[in-house]
């Protein structure tokens, strides 16, 4: 009796493509996946991988299961990634991305070009940019991580660090920002280091250029950039503890919606100024879409923890019948045209200057971005920015009991 495997006609049409497999017969391609989203260039197949999901891409260069199995399921993978061992779910790797064995990368995920993890790495709706390396051992759910200038000027997660994204009262609203969205884009600003066998409790802020040292557990907030972290460890103690008490229940929206807002400035950003680079890749539109359609994911998840977080504060907390009556208000923002003239006059500086500073050139994203005049990636930030200060403007004018982000009428 002959056994073949149910994929076998896709793995023939895969191969005659030019796709090399070493052992073709231990690969398993779902029904739904579309052969014609899977490229022939340069694209290795190693034992034991599974690849699912009808908006799956594989990009010319694509390595996967070089260190042990992987499975693959609706992710949209950039020229150069290589995934080498571990589950990979609903999620974008740009170009050279890379992540070692034992990976458990879960729905919502941007790495952008050449980020990477070292093995067993734990991600789902974590947002890393260009040239970020996260250690062994590490857990770094509902987060986004910016800064550095290349492959030997990065920011980094030592090994054994965890983000901790869960409260004992069920409360997820917990995504913290290591740098920030207007000036981690223009790849220039100093790295940030979270040091080995720590961690960050979220909802956090960190500037650029801050150092945690090893060890350290990051409670509170340092959005000031060049700073060095030692965190104190708890005294031993047991004392009484009272459910959904939101003590810093103004931080702590504050915080979701600067993440919300640093989301939406993403967001524009893709749509305005990287989309034409990824034209230029065989599958580049199709990776720009997933990327795109994580982001409104990332939007949509943000907004339900925030939601959700609205429902445990208690009905004697003051902020409670404001929050009731606006939240819904407050949420819709971030699906909203941005129509601001200011912001409007802000984008076409920008995108005026930065055209005629690449010239058209848009092969390359990274040394387009790098090769910006100080002057023209300062007008890039500020219209980002002007986005963020909107955004969070406006929700503080409907939220004025928690006195949010520090503005006084």
């Amino acid at each position: 009796m002959e056994l073949k495997p149910r994929s076998y006609e896709k793995i023939v049409q895969v191969i005659n493509k030019g796709v090399a497999m070493p052992n073709p017969l231990t690969v398993d391609i779902g029904d739904e996946v579309a052969i014609d989203r899977i490229s022939g260039n340069q694209v290795t197949i190693y034992p034991g991988c599974r690849i699912y999901g009808a908006k799956t891409v594989l990009s010319p260069g694509v390595q996967l299961g070089k260190e042990g199995p992987v499975t693959v399921d609706d992710c949209q993978l950039g020229p150069g990634v290589e995934l080498k061992g571990g589950y990979f779910h609903g999620s974008v790797f740009l170009e050279k991305a890379n992540i070692s064995w034992g990976a458990h990368v879960r729905e919502g995920c941007i790495l952008e070009e050449e980020a990477n993890g070292a093995h067993c790495v734990g991600l789902k709706q974590t947002l890393l940019f260009p040239f970020v390396p996260l250690g062994s051992l590490i857990n770094f759910c509902d987060c986004f991580m910016a800064g550095g200038t290349s492959r030997k000027d990065h920011s980094e997660v030592g090994s054994s660090y965890i983000h901790f994204n869960f409260t004992p009262d069920g409360n997820k609203s917990t995504a913290s920002l290591f740098g920030d969205v207007p000036r981690g884009v223009m790849l220039n600003q100093r790295a940030i280091f979270l040091g080995g066998q720590g961690g960050t409790v979220g909802p956090v802020r960190l500037g650029y250029g801050a150092v945690v040292a090893a060890g350290s557990v990051v409670r509170n907030d340092v959005p000031e950039d060049n700073k060095l972290i030692l965190a104190k460890a708890h005294p031993g103690k047991v004392m009484d503890f009272t459910p959904h008490s939101y003590r810093n229940l103004s931080r702590i929206i504050s915080n979701n919606i600067l993440y919300l807002a640093n989301l939406v400035a993403l967001e524009q950003w893709y749509i305005q100024v990287r989309q034409p680079f990824f034209r230029n890749q065989e599958f580049g539109t199709l990776v720009y879409a997933g990327a795109l359609e994580k982001l409104g994911l990332a939007k949509k998840e943000r907004i339900s923890r925030l939601k959700a977080l609205v429902d445990k504060v208690p009905g004697h907390h003051a902020a409670k019948p404001e929050l009731l009556k606006n939240m819904d208000s407050v949420c819709g923002l971030f699906g909203m045209d941005l129509a601001n003239s200011a912001i409007s006059v802000s984008l076409d500086r920008f995108l005026a200057a930065f055209q005629e500073n690449t010239q058209g050139d848009t092969l390359s994203y990274i040394k387009a971005i790098q090769a910006l005049p100080p002057a023209v990636a300062r007008q890039g930030t500020r219209w980002l920015q002007q986005i963020i200060d909107s955004l969070c403007s406006r929700t503080a004018a409907m939220l004025k009991s928690l006195n949010l982000f520090k503005i006084k009428e």
